[in-house]
Protein backbone atom coordinates (compact mmCIF):
# COMPACT_ATOMS: atom_id res chain seq x y z
CA UNK A 1 0.00 0.00 0.00
CA UNK A 2 0.77 3.61 -0.58
CA UNK A 3 -0.28 6.30 2.43
CA UNK A 4 -0.03 9.65 2.08
CA UNK A 5 -1.27 12.61 4.99
CA UNK A 6 -2.82 15.07 2.80
CA UNK A 7 -6.00 17.70 3.10
CA UNK A 8 -8.05 19.13 1.09
CA UNK A 9 -10.12 22.14 1.68
CA UNK A 10 -7.68 23.05 5.39
CA UNK A 11 -9.29 19.15 6.11
CA UNK A 12 -6.83 16.95 6.82
CA UNK A 13 -7.12 12.78 6.19
CA UNK A 14 -5.17 9.57 5.27
CA UNK A 15 -4.78 8.96 1.64
CA UNK A 16 -4.14 5.52 -0.02
CA UNK A 17 -3.10 5.45 -3.85
CA UNK A 18 -4.75 3.37 -5.89
CA UNK A 19 -3.68 3.09 -10.02
CA UNK A 20 -6.68 5.17 -11.34
CA UNK A 21 -6.45 8.01 -7.88
CA UNK A 22 -6.34 8.57 -4.05
CA UNK A 23 -8.68 6.91 -1.36
CA UNK A 24 -9.95 9.35 1.25
CA UNK A 25 -9.70 6.31 3.68
CA UNK A 26 -10.55 8.75 6.60
CA UNK A 27 -14.50 9.07 4.82
CA UNK A 28 -14.92 5.33 4.84
CA UNK A 29 -13.68 4.87 8.46
CA UNK A 30 -15.13 6.93 10.98
CA UNK A 31 -12.83 7.65 14.07
CA UNK A 32 -9.64 7.03 12.22
CA UNK A 33 -6.47 9.19 12.53
CA UNK A 34 -5.71 12.01 9.66
CA UNK A 35 -2.13 11.23 9.57
CA UNK A 36 0.26 8.58 8.49
CA UNK A 37 2.06 8.77 11.47
CA UNK A 38 -0.88 8.63 14.29
CA UNK A 39 -2.65 5.78 12.11
CA UNK A 40 0.77 3.12 12.71
CA UNK A 41 -0.07 4.05 16.32
CA UNK A 42 -3.69 3.10 16.79
CA UNK A 43 -4.83 0.35 17.58
CA UNK A 44 -7.50 0.75 14.83
CA UNK A 45 -4.77 0.34 12.12
CA UNK A 46 -6.06 -2.47 10.35
CA UNK A 47 -3.83 -2.73 6.87
CA UNK A 48 -6.70 -5.59 5.48
CA UNK A 49 -9.17 -3.26 6.57
CA UNK A 50 -7.69 -0.31 4.70
CA UNK A 51 -7.06 -2.72 1.83
CA UNK A 52 -10.69 -3.47 1.46
CA UNK A 53 -11.91 0.25 1.77
CA UNK A 54 -9.41 0.79 -1.40
CA UNK A 55 -10.55 -1.82 -3.32
CA UNK A 56 -14.55 -0.75 -2.88
CA UNK A 57 -14.17 2.58 -3.37
CA UNK A 58 -16.08 3.42 -6.33
CA UNK A 59 -14.06 5.62 -9.18
CA UNK A 60 -16.43 8.76 -8.55
CA UNK A 61 -14.94 9.19 -5.02
CA UNK A 62 -11.47 8.94 -5.97
CA UNK A 63 -9.08 12.51 -5.64
CA UNK A 64 -6.55 12.98 -7.85
CA UNK A 65 -3.34 14.86 -7.10
CA UNK A 66 -4.09 18.43 -7.67
CA UNK A 67 -7.04 17.91 -5.49
CA UNK A 68 -4.99 17.29 -2.43
CA UNK A 69 -2.57 19.31 -0.63
CA UNK A 70 0.31 16.58 0.33
CA UNK A 71 1.58 17.27 3.96
CA UNK A 72 4.89 15.52 5.34
CA UNK A 73 3.90 11.57 5.37
CA UNK A 74 4.71 11.50 8.91
CA UNK A 75 3.99 14.86 9.96
CA UNK A 76 5.80 14.87 13.68
CA UNK A 77 7.82 11.92 13.98
CA UNK A 78 8.80 11.61 17.39
CA UNK A 79 12.43 10.95 16.21
CA UNK A 80 13.73 11.56 12.78
CA UNK A 81 17.36 10.35 13.21
CA UNK A 82 19.75 11.06 9.87
CA UNK A 83 22.82 9.04 8.72
CA UNK A 84 26.08 11.72 7.25
CA UNK A 85 27.79 10.26 5.21
CA UNK A 86 26.55 6.87 4.55
CA UNK A 87 27.89 6.42 0.96
CA UNK A 88 31.20 6.31 0.15
CA UNK A 89 31.10 8.46 -2.63
CA UNK A 90 29.53 11.42 -0.63
CA UNK A 91 32.08 10.88 2.37
CA UNK A 92 34.87 11.12 -0.02
CA UNK A 93 33.68 14.35 -1.74
CA UNK A 94 33.09 15.93 1.61
CA UNK A 95 36.84 15.00 2.22
CA UNK A 96 35.30 12.39 5.28
CA UNK A 97 36.84 8.82 5.66
CA UNK A 98 34.25 6.58 5.10
CA UNK A 99 32.83 5.98 9.12
CA UNK A 100 33.31 2.91 10.88
CA UNK A 101 29.88 3.63 13.17
CA UNK A 102 27.15 5.98 11.96
CA UNK A 103 27.37 9.82 11.82
CA UNK A 104 23.74 10.52 13.58
CA UNK A 105 22.49 13.83 13.80
CA UNK A 106 18.63 14.96 14.49
CA UNK A 107 15.89 16.54 12.23
CA UNK A 108 12.70 18.24 13.56
CA UNK A 109 9.75 18.81 12.16
CA UNK A 110 9.20 22.64 11.35
CA UNK A 111 12.33 21.94 9.14
CA UNK A 112 9.88 19.75 6.82
CA UNK A 113 7.19 20.48 4.30
CA UNK A 114 5.23 18.20 1.88
CA UNK A 115 5.69 17.01 -1.13
CA UNK A 116 4.57 19.82 -3.47
CA UNK A 117 4.98 22.72 -1.41
CA UNK A 118 7.88 25.46 -1.13
CA UNK A 119 11.55 24.92 -0.10
CA UNK A 120 12.28 28.17 1.50
CA UNK A 121 15.71 29.80 0.73
CA UNK A 122 15.95 31.44 4.55
CA UNK A 123 17.08 34.70 4.37
CA UNK A 124 20.35 35.01 6.45
CA UNK A 125 22.33 32.69 3.48
CA UNK A 126 22.39 31.90 -0.49
CA UNK A 127 23.91 28.10 0.41
CA UNK A 128 21.01 26.12 -0.26
CA UNK A 129 22.18 22.16 -0.88
CA UNK A 130 20.43 19.26 -1.75
CA UNK A 131 19.99 15.69 -0.66
CA UNK A 132 18.50 12.97 -1.76
CA UNK A 133 17.81 10.54 0.52
CA UNK A 134 15.51 7.05 1.29
CA UNK A 135 13.43 7.27 4.65
CA UNK A 136 12.81 4.41 6.65
CA UNK A 137 9.72 4.33 8.66
CA UNK A 138 9.11 2.19 12.17
CA UNK A 139 6.36 0.61 12.26
CA UNK A 140 7.31 -1.54 15.70
CA UNK A 141 8.93 -0.53 19.00
CA UNK A 142 12.54 -2.16 19.51
CA UNK A 143 15.06 -1.94 21.81
CA UNK A 144 18.42 -3.83 21.03
CA UNK A 145 17.29 -5.46 18.21
CA UNK A 146 19.25 -7.78 15.92
CA UNK A 147 19.94 -7.48 12.83
CA UNK A 148 18.16 -10.62 11.63
CA UNK A 149 15.49 -9.17 13.43
CA UNK A 150 15.54 -5.27 12.31
CA UNK A 151 13.84 -5.77 9.42
CA UNK A 152 10.32 -6.84 10.86
CA UNK A 153 10.06 -3.52 12.77
CA UNK A 154 10.06 -1.47 9.50
CA UNK A 155 6.78 -0.06 8.88
CA UNK A 156 7.57 1.00 4.92
CA UNK A 157 9.49 3.64 3.23
CA UNK A 158 9.57 7.36 1.83
CA UNK A 159 11.65 9.57 0.89
CA UNK A 160 13.40 12.97 2.23
CA UNK A 161 15.46 15.62 0.73
CA UNK A 162 17.80 16.77 3.52
CA UNK A 163 17.99 19.94 2.29
CA UNK A 164 21.12 21.70 4.15
CA UNK A 165 22.03 25.05 4.92
CA UNK A 166 25.74 24.76 4.53
CA UNK A 167 27.20 27.64 6.12
CA UNK A 168 25.66 27.70 9.11
CA UNK A 169 25.95 23.53 9.34
CA UNK A 170 30.17 24.15 8.83
CA UNK A 171 30.29 26.79 11.81
CA UNK A 172 29.86 24.28 14.64
CA UNK A 173 31.02 20.92 14.73
CA UNK A 174 27.59 19.82 15.48
CA UNK A 175 25.49 20.22 11.82
CA UNK A 176 21.86 20.24 13.72
CA UNK A 177 21.38 24.22 12.98
CA UNK A 178 22.16 24.03 9.01
CA UNK A 179 19.57 20.85 9.09
CA UNK A 180 16.84 22.38 11.19
CA UNK A 181 16.50 25.33 9.12
CA UNK A 182 12.56 26.21 9.09
CA UNK A 183 11.01 24.65 6.02
CA UNK A 184 14.10 23.47 4.22
CA UNK A 185 13.34 20.09 3.66
CA UNK A 186 10.91 18.05 2.40
CA UNK A 187 9.20 14.61 3.51
CA UNK A 188 6.83 12.29 1.24
CA UNK A 189 5.09 11.96 -0.69
CA UNK A 190 3.63 8.22 0.25
CA UNK A 191 4.96 5.60 2.90
CA UNK A 192 5.29 2.56 0.64
CA UNK A 193 4.56 0.00 3.06
CA UNK A 194 7.64 -2.98 3.60
CA UNK A 195 5.68 -5.69 1.33
CA UNK A 196 5.98 -3.80 -1.81
CA UNK A 197 9.76 -3.40 -1.88
CA UNK A 198 12.96 -5.50 -1.63
CA UNK A 199 14.03 -6.54 2.08
CA UNK A 200 15.73 -3.48 3.47
CA UNK A 201 14.73 -1.54 0.19
CA UNK A 202 17.76 -3.04 -1.17
CA UNK A 203 19.11 -3.28 -4.29
CA UNK A 204 16.48 0.39 -5.84
CA UNK A 205 18.21 3.19 -7.44
CA UNK A 206 18.24 7.22 -5.94
CA UNK A 207 18.37 10.03 -7.54
CA UNK A 208 19.03 13.68 -7.05
CA UNK A 209 17.40 15.74 -9.97
CA UNK A 210 18.02 19.36 -9.72
CA UNK A 211 15.52 21.46 -12.43
CA UNK A 212 15.60 18.16 -14.77
CA UNK A 213 19.50 17.37 -14.66
CA UNK A 214 20.59 14.64 -12.72
CA UNK A 215 22.80 15.55 -9.96
CA UNK A 216 22.65 12.48 -7.72
CA UNK A 217 22.54 8.81 -8.78
CA UNK A 218 23.18 5.59 -6.87
CA UNK A 219 21.79 2.52 -5.85
CA UNK A 220 20.37 1.58 -2.01
CA UNK A 221 22.80 -1.14 -1.74
CA UNK A 222 25.75 1.22 -2.02
CA UNK A 223 24.70 2.27 1.77
CA UNK A 224 27.46 1.57 4.65
CA UNK A 225 25.45 1.02 6.64
CA UNK A 226 21.58 -0.39 5.48
CA UNK A 227 18.31 -0.59 6.83
CA UNK A 228 18.74 -3.51 9.00
CA UNK A 229 22.62 -2.69 10.38
CA UNK A 230 21.01 1.24 11.41
CA UNK A 231 18.03 0.02 13.06
CA UNK A 232 20.20 -2.50 14.93
CA UNK A 233 22.88 0.11 15.58
CA UNK A 234 20.53 2.89 17.26
CA UNK A 235 18.27 0.18 19.01
CA UNK A 236 21.08 -0.36 20.98
CA UNK A 237 21.22 3.01 22.75
CA UNK A 238 17.82 3.83 22.42
CA UNK A 239 14.28 2.75 21.83
CA UNK A 240 12.99 2.58 18.33
CA UNK A 241 9.19 4.26 18.58
CA UNK A 242 6.33 3.56 15.93
CA UNK A 243 6.51 6.21 13.46
CA UNK A 244 9.94 7.28 13.87
CA UNK A 245 12.52 7.18 11.26
CA UNK A 246 15.40 7.18 9.95
CA UNK A 247 17.10 9.04 6.90
CA UNK A 248 19.58 6.38 5.34
CA UNK A 249 21.88 9.59 3.96
CA UNK A 250 22.89 10.93 0.82
CA UNK A 251 24.86 9.89 -2.29
CA UNK A 252 27.67 11.79 -3.93
CA UNK A 253 27.04 14.88 -5.86
CA UNK A 254 25.91 17.79 -3.48
CA UNK A 255 25.94 21.21 -4.33
CA UNK A 256 28.88 22.61 -2.05
CA UNK A 257 31.55 20.25 -3.62
CA UNK A 258 30.87 21.38 -7.04
CA UNK A 259 33.20 23.92 -9.24
CA UNK A 260 31.75 25.86 -8.99
CA UNK A 261 29.29 25.10 -6.25
CA UNK A 262 25.65 24.78 -7.10
CA UNK A 263 23.19 26.02 -4.05
CA UNK A 264 19.41 26.48 -4.75
CA UNK A 265 17.44 29.20 -5.52
CA UNK A 266 14.32 30.50 -5.76
CA UNK A 267 12.56 29.08 -8.57
CA UNK A 268 14.35 25.99 -8.76
CA UNK A 269 13.03 22.46 -8.88
CA UNK A 270 13.93 19.30 -6.86
CA UNK A 271 13.56 15.94 -7.15
CA UNK A 272 13.98 12.86 -5.20
CA UNK A 273 13.28 9.80 -6.96
CA UNK A 274 13.50 5.92 -5.39
CA UNK A 275 12.46 3.49 -7.82
CA UNK A 276 9.43 1.65 -6.62
CA UNK A 277 8.95 4.23 -4.12
CA UNK A 278 8.16 7.27 -5.95
CA UNK A 279 8.69 10.93 -6.96
CA UNK A 280 9.42 13.80 -4.17
CA UNK A 281 8.94 17.36 -5.70
CA UNK A 282 9.50 20.36 -4.39
CA UNK A 283 10.06 24.04 -5.58
CA UNK A 284 11.81 26.87 -4.13
CA UNK A 285 11.06 30.04 -2.89
CA UNK A 286 12.86 32.97 -0.75
CA UNK A 287 11.38 33.49 2.50
CA UNK A 288 9.29 36.47 2.85
CA UNK A 289 9.04 38.88 5.77
CA UNK A 290 6.91 37.52 8.11
CA UNK A 291 6.76 34.14 9.88
CA UNK A 292 6.19 30.81 8.24
CA UNK A 293 3.25 29.46 8.60
CA UNK A 294 2.20 25.60 8.58
CA UNK A 295 5.39 24.58 7.50
CA UNK A 296 4.74 21.05 9.13
CA UNK A 297 1.16 20.43 9.18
Amino acid sequence: MKLSSLSANEKPFIGVRRADGIVNVNAAIPGLPTDVGALLQSPAYDAQQLADVVERTAVSSLLRDDEVRFRPVIPAPGKLLCLGLNYVDHAAESAHRAPEYPVVFGRYPTSLVGHGEPLVLPSVSTHFDYEAELGVVIGKTCRKVSREQALEHVAGYTLLNDGSIRDYQMRTHQWTIGKNVDATGALGPELVTADELPAGAKGLVLRGILNGTIMQEANTSDMIFGVADAIAILSEVMTLEVGDMIATGTPGGVGFVRNPPVFMKPGDVFEVQVERVGTLRNHVVAEGPGPLKGSAL
